[in-house]
């Protein structure tokens, strides 16, 4: 007994002793580590006049009482395309989606994908086109560029097969608009194709260009990117704040896990700087797709919308979901084609390659209904668009698109596409109930003589703002008994203080601001010369 306690000491006092010797031998790494740490929360975010998110915690510095950052939905709308022509089908997908001037342009694959009891059949892959005027009613124009079972008179822009000696494939493209504002004028159109072929012996991505987005050409002889499974909507994009072009695409990690890497190039033809995507506090999971492009009103940060895949087996519950005798004819040929149920998340990056990436999904199978809750439904076109709201006299909202019916099982041999709508910067709110609630931001600099906000009340609540130094104390004039109440449900409303608006005499210092919510969201703020 004495001698397990003697060497239980011994132990402890051994402890104790490396513990001291640490603490001096590497006081000067800890030291600056706790200096790093320090300078981190001091340095103030230069903020300027951009548009501040709460999508991720970024400017961030302190949540109190009841508020916390809440996960908005889309609103589901009407349904604006029907792959409902001979060459088109139930495999239907890979949307590129994006404004043109006072056009909306889309692209898409058709692809009719058959499950029959002697097997599977499908049809080849076409690249197809439609447009809009206002992102709602689309419309598919005859192009007559190719030849459909004898006849032009069709949307068809591209056919998949022997294009010189590569092989484009169709079912996994994505089309851009290039912004660059040095873009060549045969090459105002861009896009991504896969070649996957056992004829060309190629295995990536080829590059084309078009100057009208409906004659395209190789703007290289071989693929330009080669490292990944690319089975995928693979997609590249001008980055105008750091003036390059970047990269994503399907990659499979060991597992296989289906995952996503990024590159950068200043040609499109030459890429660098591959690496995996990284998130900061999410687990790995299957990704299918990443739809990501720069925000159209904050375009520093990137936003995407993976596919989260879901394999869940036979149950009870499997077997309430729609349409239980096609799922079941389907998992006969293989089983995840009935089982598996797919849903889009949401991830935000400021810097391209590591992703804050929210668990909770932000488009969800939705209601049961006919053809929902299946594998292949909830794929977002990429990307979003701002359109007109349908209420008289809102302000304009943000618009996507999204697979639903996949497999034919709302209308036979054909999916759709359905619309859905979320206010302009309404992914997440900072959000507080009726007993309050505050979020404090880090130290910024701003650009400005206004303080604007993106927000919604009840007709009780309130939001208040102020102004602090960035030790935090409040600014005489600015002070939170200073502001006027806030109220109301608008994209764009100026906060007052008794003096007035105007917070010109803080720009280009280091301010905190401490927003206090009653039944209240905050979605964005910017500082802005604005007289609204």
């Amino acid at each position: 007994m004495k001698n397990n306690f003697n060497k239980h000491n011994f132990l402890i006092v051994l402890s104790i002793s490396f513990n001291i010797f640490l603490c001096y031998a590497f006081k000067p790494e800890i030291q600056k580590f706790e200096d790093d740490l320090t300078q981190i929360s001091v340095n103030p975010i230069t903020v300027s006049s951009d548009l501040q998110l709460f999508i991720d915690n970024f400017i961030i510095s302190e949540l109190k009482g009841g508020t916390d950052l809440r996960l908005h939905h889309p609103t589901a709308k009407e349904i604006v395309l029907e792959n409902n022509n001979p060459w088109e089908g139930s495999g239907s997908g890979f949307y590129s989606v994006f404004q043109d001037g006072n056009l909306y342009r889309m692209y898409y694959s058709a692809w009719n994908f058959i499950i029959e009891h002697e097997g599977v059949s499908d049809t080849p892959y076409y690249l197809c086109y439609a447009e809009s005027d206002d992102g709602i009613h689309w419309r598919k124009p005859n192009l007559n560029l190719v030849e459909f079972q004898g006849s032009k008179n069709n949307n068809i822009v591209m056919s998949s097969g022997k294009l010189g000696d590569v092989y484009p494939d169709l079912g996994h493209h994505a089309v851009f608009k290039d912004n660059n504002p040095n873009v060549a004028p045969d090459a105002v159109y861009k896009a991504f194709i896969r070649d996957w072929s056992i004829e060309s012996g190629m295995k990536g991505l080829l590059a084309f260009k078009s100057s009208d987005g409906f004659h395209w050409e190789l703007m290289s002889d071989k693929v330009v990117i080669t490292n990944g499974a690319f089975d995928s909507q693979n997609l590249a994009f001008w980055d105008q704040v750091r003036g390059e072009y970047r990269a994503y695409w399907r990659y499979m990690e060991e597992g296989p896990i289906r995952s996503i890497r990024t590159a950068t190039s200043k040609d499109y033809i030459h890429w660098e700087n591959e690496k995996d995507l990284k998130y900061f506090d999410a687990p790995q999971e299957q990704l299918y797709v990443n739809v990501i492009k720069p925000y159209y009103r904050a375009p520093y940060m990137f936003i995407g919308f993976p596919i989260r895949y879901v394999e869940r087996g036979w149950s009870k519950s499997m077997e309430k979901l729609p349409n239980p005798a096609d799922r079941l004819f389907r998992s006969l040929k293989e089983s995840r084609f009935g089982t598996a149920i797919t849903e889009s998340l949401l991830m935000v990056s400021r810097d391209g390659h590591n992703f804050k990436r929210w668990q909770e999904a932000f488009l969800r199978p939705g209601i049961e209904r006919t053809g929902s809750w299946s594998y292949g439904d909830q794929y977002m076109a990429w990307s979003m668009v701002e359109t007109k709201s349908q209420m008289e006299g809102a302000p304009n909202e943000i618009s996507f698109y999204a697979v639903e019916g996949n497999w034919g099982t709302i209308k036979k041999d054909m999916n759709v596409l359905r619309r859905y709508t979320l206010r302009l910067d309404g992914f997440v709110s900072a959000s507080a109930p009726m007993s309050g609630g505050e979020l404090i931001t880090k130290p910024l600099i701003f650009d400005g003589d206004k303080l604007l906000l993106n927000f919604s009340t009840s007709a009780a609540g309130e939001v208040k703002v102020e102004l602090q130094d960035i030790n935090g104390k409040p600014i005489s004039g600015f002070t939170l008994d200073d502001c006027e109440s806030t109220f109301g449900d608008t994209t764009e409303r100026i906060v007052y203080w008794k003096n007035g608006a105007d917070v010109s005499k803080l720009k280009g210092k280091s301010i905190r601001i401490r927003f206090f919510m009653k039944d209240a969201d905050i979605y964005s703020f910017k500082f802005s010369n604005a007289n609204r």
